[in-house]
């Protein structure tokens, strides 16, 4: 596996957002997430967005973190947003989401920040199984899915 970093616009993580968009909308049947992202949000020193290609060079799996603090969303000075985890279906099962998270880990870390939180849902349990499995406890319920039944929210120190 090949890890790059990219801008959250490039041709491959608009085809992977794509892909998991079109997974929340069978999942939960809402047309996909609707949190604001902003093509910036990603851009170093205060975000990451990584995609891993295969042996061919084709686009497997992808994840990022922008920066987030203190708001009026529940986030906290320092943290840092896990977005858009996701692998293709053929390729699950082999470690990339675990590989794409801990590099994101690492790279929030490196930029200073203090604490990874997400947002997963309760029809998601194979994420909520990787992030438990990561160290990751619930919290408080931030974004924009802080009010909705279906919205399980973790944090991680970094």
């Amino acid at each position: 596996m090949n890890i790059r970093r990219v801008r959250f616009d490039h041709p491959d993580a608009v085809t992977l957002n794509d892909e998991v968009q079109a997974e929340y909308q069978l999942r939960y049947g809402d047309g996909g997430d609707a949190t604001v992202l902003d093509t910036n949000d990603f851009d170093p020193p205060r975000g990451s967005y990584l995609i891993a290609y295969d042996e061919l060079d084709r686009p497997v799996a992808t994840g990022g973190w922008r920066s987030q603090d203190l708001n009026d969303e529940g986030n906290e000075n320092g943290d840092a947003e896990l977005k858009r985890m996701y692998v293709i279906e053929r390729m699950r099962g082999h470690g990339l989401a675990r590989r794409i998270l801990s590099a994101l880990e690492e790279d929030a870390r490196a930029a200073g920040r203090v604490r990874m939180v997400l947002e997963t849902g309760t029809k998601q349990p194979e994420a909520v199984a990787l992030y438990t499995s990561s160290g990751y406890e619930p919290c408080a319920k931030f974004g924009y899915y802080r009010f909705h039944e279906e919205s399980l929210c973790f944090a991680k120190k970094l």
